[in-house]
């Protein structure tokens, strides 16, 4: 059995690698990546390295093999990963791969949200296919929030636009570990994961751990999208990011990402990573 990770250097990528690793031997797993260099350190660990690019579509002939359990790890260029993702689908079907796991959204056709849409269309991509599938419905990081603190920082204050909405992040690692659990188990094939932290947490409970640790008053700033809109792209994000990152608070606010099902700890074989726990890491690298 041969396990393949794609974008295996991106940061959930190589937190998958780190699990396998712990779970079955180096030679069974494969990374695909685009960069040789920056995947040097996996190479030295015994981990194969496959060069492909999603947008190269003939770069894939080769990333696969009959047999294998393949990990999609979804692109990260919004907008181009539909054609990214049919190119991967297609040349996992040519292989004959044994299972394709793929790492959508939580809520999958029930997510409304802009971000959702290529991802509940990769997934229609993977059911046409025929391809044996897993998928894995990732909600949120709470690295989304804690690896951008410097501006809270800076003004004090937790800016969203998600009213009293809740999410129900986990870490990483958390999610690495899951996808781990699919790759090398069994009973996985066909199976719709709903992944989520085990706390659902509002913006003013981020607001109130932040300032409990950092001991700081820093307040939950509810805006309206418009102004939260202009605060992203004033930061220099380009107009269709920013525009995505208010529609997602505006999910947040309909609870599309509140959901607590459980299924990430059954998987990962461990509670979630506390928001607390995420914060205070990121405080200590800061």
């Amino acid at each position: 059995m041969g396990i393949v990770v794609t974008g295996a250097t991106g940061s959930l990528g190589r937190l998958v690698i780190d699990e396998l690793l712990a779970k079955v031997p180096a030679e069974q797993i494969s990374a695909v990546v685009r960069n040789k260099e920056k995947a040097a350190d996996l190479a030295a660990r015994g981990v194969e390295l496959r060069i492909a690019d999603y947008s190269r579509p003939e770069t894939l002939a080769g990333a696969f093999r009959a047999g294998d359990r393949v990990l999609l790890i979804s692109g990260s260029e919004v907008g181009q990963r539909v054609a990214q993702h049919t190119a991967v689908v297609e040349a996992a079907q040519a292989a004959d791969v044994a299972q394709l796991a793929y790492t959508g959204v939580l809520g999958g056709p029930e997510a409304d949200f802009q971000l959702a849409a290529e991802h509940k269309v990769t997934e229609e991509l993977i059911l046409d296919s025929g391809l044996p599938y897993t998928f894995l419905r990732n909600g949120w990081y709470h690295e989304n929030y804690t690896e951008h603190l410097a501006p809270v920082l800076e003004h004090n204050a937790v800016v969203a636009s998600a009213g009293k909405g809740r999410v129900a992040s986990a870490a990483r690692a958390d999610y690495a570990a899951a996808a781990a659990t699919v790759l090398t188990g069994e009973g996985h094939v066909g199976q719709v994961y709903e992944l989520s932290g085990d706390v659902a947490w509002s913006f003013a409970e981020y607001a109130a751990e932040l300032s409990r640790q950092t001991g700081r008053t820093i307040a939950y700033s509810n805006v309206p999208a418009e102004t939260l809109l202009s605060i992203l792209t004033g930061a220099g994000l380009p107009q269709p990011l920013a525009e995505i990152l208010v529609d997602v608070d505006a999910g947040i606010e309909r609870g599309l990402l509140a959901g607590t099902t459980g299924d990430l700890a059954r998987l990962a074989g461990r509670p979630t990573t506390p928001l607390a726990d995420a914060v205070a890491a990121a405080l200590a690298a800061s």
